[in-house]
């Protein structure tokens, strides 16, 4: 499964991308697990609920994309974009 996280926005509007790609990863299971949690409590559409200068998320697991923006992120959408833009290449 590849995780794709993009995040654009802020006061500087530096954007980074991370991916992550589990197949082989002894965690897989973890990663595609909170990869379905993100999906399922997503939305397709725009990013709501952003404030100015804030980060804006968009998150995408094979054909499927979520978009998310702070300060209203998920705990699970919080654990996934650390992790992929920590991890990711």
């Amino acid at each position: 499964m590849r995780i794709q996280v993009s995040r654009t926005g802020g006061f500087a509007g530096i954007a980074r991308h991370g991916e992550v790609e589990t197949a082989g990863r002894p965690d897989a299971a973890e990663w595609e697990a909170l990869a379905e949690t993100v999906l399922a409590a997503g939305q397709g559409g725009p990013a709501a609920g952003g404030v100015p200068d804030g980060f804006r998320y968009r998150i995408t697991v094979g054909d499927r994309t979520v978009k998310c923006a702070d300060p209203r992120l998920t705990e699970a959408q919080r654990t996934l974009i650390s992790r992929v833009l920590k991890e990711g290449a």
